[in-house]
């Protein structure tokens, strides 16, 4: 499928890889293998976060599980579109796994790795070191320029409405800000779940839409039935944006939270301070769900494979539509 933007910009893992223009954003305990590897089937780049593989030991499992499976179905049917996948990595003090895990992918040499929260910079190296890709999330202006100082590839704009810990500024402002200074790869989260969207990603200057809420009510998803059903049938007014939980700001479902027995209306505050990624933390609120905006436009939990190909026609209808709709200025 002919995309919008140039490949140009694209590092050369991504060109001729992907069907859709797409990176599937790794999702707190839901992306494991099963849903990572379906989404690379289906042509999207797939990830998830290097802590979901507890304990330490398991991340070498999951690696090997996925880069032989790809490699398996790449020499089977080689015309076929399967993408590369990403691993997340936790770039905090308090992460105590992220040398052991940033070693472990460069053993397996991943394709790509996400980096979140600070500044990548003892990442970079290590994965630049085989020909790996780093590409970071940053929320603000300054953190984009901080990330690139620290050498990444290119730029997750993390924006107002995204699940997990989204930033507060739209889309357009912090992609129009970004593109002044920086002409490299772009990819652009906030609510995006359809295929229109993820034109409208395009149209706006980014290479590549960051999708995570729509995977998580997909059948491969290690989401718990009950997760996918308050998806499918909430809306925006359903998010709150908080730090309580992990310290950093996000959007979570508040049924889930009343669900905990809390009053999403009167969490206590908590700050930066409070921030904890150590592999032995308990997960307290493992059972409250965190969730985008853009949930009333989700219904159903398919296939991914199923919904990729729904993605792909709903971005040809929109390229048609807007093709139909185009006009020229006198």
């Amino acid at each position: 499928m002919t995309a919008l933007a140039s490949d140009d910009r694209l590092p050369a893992a991504l060109r001729g890889t992907l069907a859709l223009p797409v990176i599937a954003a790794p999702l707190f305990i839901v992306s494991g293998p099963d849903l990572v590897i379906a989404q690379c089937l289906s042509g999207i780049v797939g990830s998830f976060p290097a802590l979901n593989a507890r304990p330490a030991e398991l991340l070498d499992t999951w690696l090997t599980r996925i880069t032989t499976t790809l490699a398996v179905a790449r020499a089977a049917e080689p015309t076929r579109t399967i993408a590369p996948f990403a691993v997340n990595q936790i770039v905090h003090a308090s992460n105590d796994r992220l040398a052991r895990d940033v070693a472990a992918c460069v053993t397996h040499q991943v394709p790509i790795v996400i980096t979140s929260l600070r500044a990548p910079d003892d990442v970079v190296r290590p994965i630049h070191g085989y020909g790996g890709v780093v590409f970071h999330d940053v929320t603000t202006v300054r953190h984009a320029e901080k990330a690139l100082e620290a050498g990444v590839d290119g730029l997750i704009l993390v924006c107002a409405g995204a699940g997990g810990h989204a930033g507060t500024l739209s889309p357009f402002a912090l992609l129009g800000e970004v593109r002044r200074f920086y002409d490299g790869p772009i990819i652009l989260s906030g609510a995006i779940t359809t295929g229109g969207a993820i034109l409208a990603a395009q149209a706006m200057g980014a290479d590549l839409a960051y999708m995570g809420t729509r995977f998580i009510a997909t059948a491969e998803a290690n989401a718990a039935d009950t997760y996918k059903t308050m998806i499918a049938g909430s809306a925006a007014a359903d998010i709150l944006y908080t730090p309580f939980f992990t310290g950093v700001p996000g959007n979570y479902l508040s049924p889930s939270i009343r669900a905990a027995g809390l009053d999403p209306d009167s969490l206590p505050q908590v700050d930066k301070s409070a921030m904890n990624f150590g592999s032995s933390r308990v997960k307290a609120w493992r059972d409250v769900w965190g969730a985008g905006q853009g949930v009333g436009t989700i219904e159903d939990a398919p296939p991914v494979a199923e919904l990729v190909e729904r993605l792909k026609r709903e971005y040809a209808a929109a390229r048609t539509r807007l093709g139909a709709a185009a006009y020229s200025a006198a």
